[in-house]
C-alpha cells in the first residue's frame, strides 16, 4: 500500500532530493526563509497562495497537493473563511469541482457561512464558471429554503439561466421550474427575470405564456418608471438600476404582445399594442442610452406595422416593407421569415425578393450570437421557422432539390435543439412532397431520420 505524504514531507523531501537550502528555495519560490522553515517543521498553516507557490517550485501540477490541502489545512483544523474562500476560487479556476464540493459540503453544516458561499457563487457565475455555480446554487438554495432569504430566489434565477440552452424541452422544464420565484425577487431583477422568461416561451411558441410575463413585465415596469420619476423629483435616486431603461421593459412588453396577436391572427389588437411604443414622447430623458432605446423601439414600430398589415394579407404593402429593411441587416432574417409565411398563406409571388436577399440567406446558416432584449435561442427558432416556411415555398414552386436542402437544414437544426413539434412537421411536409423526391435525396433524408432516431434514444 502506497503511503501519503503529508505537504511538510513532501517538501522536506523534495529539498534533500534537489539539495536546497529552504533559504535557497525560498528565493525561488518568493518566500522567506522563516516561513519556509515554519512550514517544513509543522508550525504553520498554510494559505493556498503559499501552497500554490510551493507546488510551482517543486515543478508538480497546479493542483496536485490540494487534496492534502484539505485534509491538513482545512478539515483537522478550525474552519477559517480567509483561508477557505481564496481556495474555493482556486478550485474552481482549476475545475477541481471535487475539492470544491468537499470543501462546500463542509460549511454547509453552519449557516453562517451561507452568506459567503453565496457571495462566491455570484462572483464565479459572473466569471463564466457555470458548472461550479450551478453546484454552488443548488447547495446554497437547499440550506435557505426554508429560511424566506432573498438569496433563495436570486439561486432560482441563476438557476434557471444556466439550465437554458439548445434542448427546447429541457428549456421549458427550466422554465417552469423557476415560475414560482419570480415574485421572490426584488422588483428590479423581477423585470429582467419576467424578460427571461417570456423570451424562452417565445422561443417555444407558448403563446399564452409569453402573453402572462410579458403583461406582468410591462405592469412593473410601469410602476418602477413612475416612481424612479418620483425619486428625480426629489433630487434622490440611490436605488438598484436595470439592466435596461425601465420604459424599454414597459415597450417590450407590448412588442412581445404584438407578436402574440399576431400568432392568433388578431391583428386589429396587435396594431393597439404596436401604437403604445411607437409613441414614447411621454420619456423625457435625454442621455445616450434612452435616446438609443427610444430610436429602436420607433423602428420596431415601423416595422411591425408592416408585419401586422403583410400577415393580415396587404401585399401591397411590400415594396415599402423590403426597401425599409435593405438597409438594416439585422432585420433581414426576421422580414423575410414573416414574408415567407404571409406568401405561403396568401399564395403570393416572391421571388423577386428572395433572390434579392439570396446572399443573406446562405449566410444565416452561420448564425451570430444576439445581445439585447432578443436571445440566442429566439433567433435559433426563427431561422428553424424560416427554413421550413423557404421550403414550404419552394416545394410549392416546384423547386424540389432547394426546398428539400431547407427541409433537411429545418429537420436537422430542430433535432439538434430537440424541438420535436417542428421536427414532425418537417417529417410531415417530407411525406406530403416524397414523390418528388430523387433516389438520392430519399437517401438523405433516411440517414437524417436515422441520426434523429438515435439521438432521441
Amino acid at each position: 500500500m502506497k503511503i501519503t505524504l503529508t505537504i511538510r514531507a513532501e517538501l522536506e523531501q523534495y529539498l534533500k532530493q534537489k539539495g536546497l537550502s529552504m533559504t535557497e528555495f525560498g528565493h525561488i519560490v518568493g518566500l522567506n526563509v522563516g516561513t519556509v522553515s515554519s512550514i517544513v517543521t509543522g508550525n504553520r498553516i498554510l494559505s493556498v497562495n503559499q501552497l500554490d507557490r510551493i507546488t510551482a517550485g517543486m515543478e508538480l501540477p497546479p493542483d496536485y497537493l490540494y487534496e492534502r490541502f484539505i485534509e491538513e489545512c482545512i478539515e483537522e483544523e478550525p474552519l477559517n473563511w480567509r483561508r477557505i474562500s481564496p481556495f474555493l476560487y482556486r478550485c474552481v479556476e482549476l475545475d477541481r469541482l471535487d475539492c470544491l464540493q468537499r470543501v462546500v459540503f463542509l460549511l454547509l453544516d453552519n449557516p453562517k457561512y451561507l452568506p459567503s458561499l453565496f457571495e462566491v457563487a455570484e462572483n464565479v457565475y459572473k466569471d463564466g464558471y457555470n458548472e461550479a455555480a450551478a453546484f454552488l446554487y443548488e447547495n446554497v438554495a437547499v440550506s435557505e429554503k426554508n429560511q424566506h432569504s432573498d438569496n433563495f430566489a436570486v439561486c432560482q434565477y441563476r438557476l434557471f439561466t444556466i439550465r437554458i440552452g439548445d434542448d427546447q424541452e429541457k428549456n421549458y422544464d427550466a422554465a417552469v421550474l423557476f415560475e414560482p420565484y419570480v415574485e421572490r425577487l426584488d422588483e428590479i431583477d423581477q423585470l429582467e427575470a419576467l424578460k427571461d422568461l417570456a423570451n424562452t416561451y417565445r422561443s417555444l411558441r407558448k403563446w399564452d405564456k409569453v402573453e402572462l410575463f410579458a403583461k406582468a413585465m410591462g405592469d412593473k415596469a410601469k410602476i418602477q418608471y413612475k416612481l424612479e420619476q418620483q425619486r428625480h423629483h426629489v433630487n434622490k435616486d440611490n436605488s438598484k438600476k436595470p439592466k435596461f431603461p425601465l420604459f424599454a421593459y414597459w415597450a417590450f412588453s407590448h412588442l412581445l404582445r404584438t407578436q402574440v396577436c399576431s400568432e392568433r391572427k388578431d391583428y386589429e389588437k396587435g396594431l393597439q399594442h404596436i401604437k403604445k411604443y411607437a409613441d414614447l414622447s411621454w420619456v423625457t430623458d435625454t442621455d445616450e442610452e434612452t435616446l438609443k432605446w427610444k430610436s429602436k423601439y420607433e423602428d420596431w414600430a415601423i416595422v411591425n406595422t408592416y408585419v401586422n398589415k403583410l400577415l393580415s394579407g396587404e401585399k401591397s404593402i411590400l415594396p415599402n416593407y423590403v426597401a425599409y429593411i435593405s438597409s438594416r441587416k439585422d432585420e433581414v432574417l426576421p422580414a423575410l421569415d414573416i414574408i415567407l409565411e404571409a406568401a405561403n398563406r396568401y399564395h403570393f409571388d416572391v421571388d423577386d425578393i428572395l433572390m434579392q436577399f439570396e446572399e443573406e440567406i446562405i449566410s444565416f446558416l452561420e448564425q451570430k450570437k444576439v445581445e439585447g432584449l432578443y436571445t440566442q435561442r429566439f433567433t435559433t427558432e426563427r431561422y428553424t421557422h424560416f427554413s421550413r416556411e423557404l421550403a414550404i415555398y419552394l416545394l410549392r414552386k416546384g423547386r424540389f432539390s432547394d426546398g428539400f436542402t431547407f427541409l433537411f437544414s429545418c429537420l436537422e437544426r430542430s433535432a439538434e435543439a430537440n424541438n420535436k413539434i417542428q421536427a414532425i412537421r418537417c417529417m410531415r411536409l417530407f411525406t406530403h412532397f416524397k414523390e418528388h423526391a430523387s433516389a438520392h435525396t430519399k437517401a438523405v433524408y433516411g440517414n437524417l431520420i436515422k441520426v434523429v432516431n438515435e439521438d432521441e434514444e
